[in-house]
C-alpha cells in the first residue's frame, strides 16, 4: 500500500498546492435574489467550500461589487466571518476579470487552477470565467454552491462555461479531488466531517 509522492506542477487534479478559491459578491442583495436554489442551501453549501479551502490552506481571494459607494452591502457576515482577515476587493465591474486589483490577486497567487464560487451564474461567474479560460486558467464552479436569478439563468450559464472549457464540480468531489489519499491524514478528520456535513457520507455505525 505505497502512494505516489505528490506530482506537483504536471497533477491534472486539483491539489493544495495548485488551486485558488474565489468568493464573488455573496452579498445580500445577490443572494435574495437567487432563485435556483434555496438561498439557506446556497449559503450552507458555500460555507461547506470555504472551509474546505481553509483545511486544505488554499488562498482565498475575495471580491464585492459596489459596496463602496452604498449601493450594495459587503459580503454576508456568516461567509466573511469564515474567511477570516484577508483583503477583500470591491468592484464596480460586473465581470470581476475586467478589475485590476482582483484580476492582480488571482495572477498573484501563481495557482493556475480558479475554484470559483459566484453569484449570479449567469453573470458574475460566467464572465470572469471565460476570460480566466482564455488567458490558461482552469476554471472549476463549483454547481451546488453557486445560483442564478432562475433555474433555466443558472442552467444555461453552466452550459455556455462548460462549452468554453469549464470544469464543473461539487462539492464532494472537491473535498475528495484535495484529499486525495487517506495517508495524508492531517486533513482526513476535517476532510471526513465536511463529507458528512454535506451528505455525502452517513454515520451508520
Amino acid at each position: 500500500m505505497t502512494s505516489f509522492d505528490k506530482r506537483g506542477a504536471d497533477d491534472r487534479l486539483l491539489s493544495p498546492d495548485n488551486a485558488v478559491l474565489t468568493i464573488i459578491d455573496y452579498q445580500p442583495v445577490q443572494i435574495g435574489s437567487i432563485g435556483s436554489m434555496r438561498h439557506a442551501d446556497l449559503l450552507k453549501n458555500a460555507e461547506m467550500v470555504v472551509e474546505a479551502a481553509k483545511l486544505f490552506k488554499l488562498p482565498i481571494v475575495l471580491s464585492t461589487v459596489n459596496a463602496h459607494n452604498q449601493r450594495n452591502s459587503d459580503t454576508v457576515k456568516p461567509l466573511k466571518d469564515l474567511v477570516g482577515d484577508i483583503p477583500s476587493y470591491d468592484r464596480s465591474s460586473i465581470n470581476a476579470w475586467e478589475d485590476k486589483d482582483y484580476n492582480d490577486a488571482i495572477k498573484a497567487t501563481g495557482r493556475k487552477k480558479i475554484i470559483i464560487l459566484a453569484l449570479w451564474t449567469e453573470a458574475c461567474l460566467t464572465f470572469p470565467t471565460i476570460d480566466a479560460i482564455a488567458e490558461g486558467f482552469d476554471v472549476y464552479p463549483v454547481v451546488d454552491a453557486v445560483g442564478g436569478t432562475s433555474t433555466i439563468a443558472h442552467e444555461t450559464a453552466l452550459r455556455r462555461v462548460e462549452q468554453a472549457g469549464a470544469h464543473l464540480i461539487t462539492i464532494p468531489q472537491l473535498v475528495c479531488e484535495l484529499q486525495r489519499d487517506w495517508n495524508r491524514q492531517d486533513t482526513v478528520p476535517g476532510f471526513v466531517k465536511l463529507l458528512q456535513e454535506n451528505g455525502a457520507f452517513t454515520n451508520l455505525q
